[in-house]
């Protein structure tokens, strides 16, 4: 039974977009490197995910920010 943790061999197809110029670069990286697409993605993700864990959610906007609402916009 495959695993469900993140971790072992679970493949499961996924579709991903990407604008073209950033898919033209992962091309353009997996024929350099010799790899399919899918190992460059994985190994991108590997490396950043620690960084993108870093960026705040949009619940964490401070109070002190006024949030977008038809009262704050011109003409509302």
């Amino acid at each position: 039974m495959p695993e469900k943790n993140g971790k072992g061999s679970d493949k499961r197809k996924q579709s991903l977009y990407f604008p073209e110029s950033m898919l033209q670069e992962i091309k353009d990286e997996a024929i350099r490197l010799d790899r399919s697409l899918s190992w460059v993605v994985q190994r991108a993700w590997k490396l950043a995910r620690m960084d993108v864990r870093k960026i705040p959610s949009v619940n964490d906007i401070p109070d002190s920010e006024p949030a977008a609402s038809s009262e704050t916009l011109p003409g509302a």
